[in-house]
């Protein structure tokens, strides 16, 4: 831009649209351009740097209320899973009753996957290192956590399955480098403590030995998992990160059912399905894993593996509800649990207010 055109149109807003932003270098421009000095221009760009910090500011708003309703509607639809296993076991074995769940769900995934892409571009996804994600992170962690509960009982597991967030801290302060405030270990507490609450654990049952340390250990797998699912694929949408990684769950129940069956281990019973059974197994697989494991990946995406476990928390909560719609009791301690954890989740997320005192600086 020559002299002229400059003075004849000013430090115009046309040269800082909200395609191609100037303002990076607009101090330095405004203060060398003193001679050609105009006044609206510089309102002009003052706004534009206004309006693009309050833009800036809400969608870093929307995307972390987005991710928090992407994890409530995942643990909710993730709960709905518990009521119709807990039918489902009456007849069907675990390991047969797991991973047919994992191969319907499976089958979903990639199904939605071909209508949304087609065959050419699902070929081409990494298959292969989704499948160990998914073999070590979500099929060995299911697996122990069913191994807890066999070794000392379902209060224990539950309690194993409630420290999550711990878990997925630790890992995001290790590998991500994530620091802790004051604030955000309060709403970890809370969230702790909601969950037992809503659980109804009673540390009268609470039995610590090898299965509690095997629950923990499964935990921290599905926490990994998670992680690991949107670390390792970035450029993947949520569902394909989810399709590729469901492929290793299903794997590793597989070889676990084959193993049951070889060594002639309880567990691997496969009834005739009956017209209940079949609505059953598709809220088992299709609502309870296809689309919540969709849903979940996606929200942690969005707030992180941290902020998401905490959510998980409150499956308890989600399942009475659910069994209060069937014509089961209401529990007013769940409902002060779901409470705590939920305060416990928004103070975690809470930026304390800058020091007004502070100078701030400008790079010029």
């Amino acid at each position: 831009m020559n002299k002229s055109q400059f003075h004849r149109d000013g430090f115009s807003l046309r040269y800082f649209t909200s395609d191609k932003r100037d303002d990076s270098v607009g101090f330095r421009r405004v203060i060398g351009c003193i001679r050609y000095f105009n006044p609206t221009a510089i309102r002009d760009w003052c706004l534009i740097v206004f309006n693009s910090s309050i833009r800036k500011k809400y969608k870093s708003q929307s995307s972390v209320f987005s991710g928090n309703l992407s994890c409530v509607v995942a643990v909710g639809l993730f709960s709905f899973g518990f009521p119709a296993a807990n039918s489902l076991l009456e007849t069907w074995g675990v390991f047969s009753l797991i991973t047919l769940r994992n191969l319907l769900g499976l089958a979903f995934l990639i199904a939605l996957m071909t209508f949304k892409l087609g065959i050419g571009p699902l070929i081409k996804l990494p298959w292969i290192k989704g499948f160990w994600i998914g073999f070590f992170g979500f099929g060995i962690g299911s697996v122990l956590l069913l191994i807890s509960q066999s070794m000392t009982n379902a209060v224990t597991a539950a309690l194993a399955a409630a420290t999550m967030p711990i878990c997925a801290v630790a890992l995001e302060v290790l590998l991500d480098g994530k620091r802790l405030t004051s604030r955000f270990l309060a709403g970890v507490a809370l969230v702790i403590l909601g969950g037992l609450i809503a659980s109804g654990i009673q540390s009268t049952n609470f039995q610590f030995g090898l299965g509690f340390l095997i629950g923990l250990t499964a935990s921290s797998l599905f926490a990994w998992g998670s992680r690991a699912t949107v670390k390792g694929f970035p450029a993947l949408t949520p569902l394909a990160r989810t399709t590729v990684t469901t492929l290793g769950m299903t794997g590793f129940c597989a070889f676990a059912f084959l193993g049951a069956l070889i060594f002639k281990m309880p567990g691997t019973t496969i009834p005739t399905p009956t017209n209940t059974d079949l609505v059953l197994l598709l809220i088992y697989a299709l609502c309870a894993l296809g689309l919540s494991q969709w849903i979940w990946i996606r929200g942690v995406g969005q707030v992180g593996i941290a902020v998401a476990s905490f959510h998980l928390n409150a499956a308890p909560f989600y399942v009475m509800l659910i069994m209060f719609v069937f014509g089961f009791g209401w529990s007013w301690l769940q409902v002060i649990g779901a409470c705590i954890l939920a305060v416990g989740v928004i103070l975690a997320q809470t930026q304390p207010k800058p020091d007004s005192t502070a100078k701030s600086t400008l790079s010029l």
